[in-house]
């Protein structure tokens, strides 16, 4: 797809952005089953009726937000501006059950994901109208913005690709150079993953936990960062290959305040292929 590049080259975008394909409208929901009336409904039933009925009414109000979307990108891109869109996710919402619901995988790619490529779009066009007014108070101003919103946009881009269904690989630990680094640098894989949970359980507030690469001295390591601040933000050197989501919206529909189960369980669906990939190409 044709990429529209900006009238002058901002400095103030963060870096290793890639502009993804533009957002393509929910998936379908499958039909409700008709319930019966001679027949009495078990209450696990009723509750799948009800979480069904949920996720209808979400994708209604989820299509509106992703067409008022797509009309801001084509306004921005009509005046040359680098805009940003939500990516496809490679697997059903439901692909991830039972690590992660159906519900909680619609509510965290269609509404946060895409407010916050919505919002840093919308603060890169008023960037760009502050830059062409000399207007240094405004450009400082949406520093935090562009970082915040940036920030969710690059995080949540590697969380979707950090994961994949039992079926297709999710669980399995790494193999290659990638897993051998694991135990050269953690002691052993499970020595890594207890390290990675105890990093994120501690975290508070909200947040995400990483495995990255510090490309100065060629070691992998476990940082944490606040918010939706990027990797980069802790060190220029450090490139992302593991990011687990730690905010409440990730796993409190269904965990509710046991960030640590939520921690355990999520492993059984991260996929290594493009942690694997990206140590690859950074160790050449």
């Amino acid at each position: 797809m044709e990429m529209h590049l900006p009238r002058r080259r901002l400095p103030y975008l963060l870096p290793h952005l890639l502009p993804s394909q533009l957002a393509l409208p929910p998936r379908s929901l499958l039909p409700l089953c008709p319930q019966t009336r001679s027949i009495p409904i078990p209450p696990m039933a009723l509750r799948a009726i009800a979480s069904r009925k949920t996720l209808a009414a979400l994708g209604s109000g989820l299509r509106a937000q992703a067409r008022l979307a797509t009309t801001a990108a084509a306004a921005a891109a009509s005046r040359g501006l680098v805009t940003f869109s939500l990516p496809d996710l490679p697997y059903d919402y439901g692909a991830l059950e039972p690590a992660v619901s159906a519900e909680i995988m619609q509510l965290h790619h269609q509404k946060h994901h895409q407010s916050y490529v919505t919002n840093y779009n919308k603060a890169l066009e008023q960037l760009e109208d502050a830059v062409a007014r000399d207007d240094a108070p405004a450009v400082v101003k949406l520093q935090s913005a562009i970082k915040f919103n940036g920030g969710g946009h690059i995080n949540h881009s590697i969380f979707w690709k950090n994961l994949a269904p039992i079926h297709e690989g999710g669980g399995e630990p790494p193999k290659g150079s990638l897993g051998w680094a694991i135990d050269a640098d953690f002691g052993s894989w499970e020595a890594f993953v207890q390290k990675m949970n105890a990093e994120g359980a501690a975290l508070q507030g909200s947040g995400w936990v990483w495995l990255g690469l510090d490309k100065e001295f060629k070691k992998l390591v476990v940082e944490t960062t606040a918010n939706q601040d990027p990797l980069v933000t802790k060190g220029a050197n450090l490139v992302p290959l593991i990011g687990i989501d730690v905010w409440e919206h990730a796993y409190y529909l269904q965990y509710k305040n046991a960030k640590p189960d939520y921690l355990k369980n999520i492993w059984k669906v991260i996929d290594w292929k493009y942690a694997s990939e990206v140590y690859e190409k950074e160790c050449r």
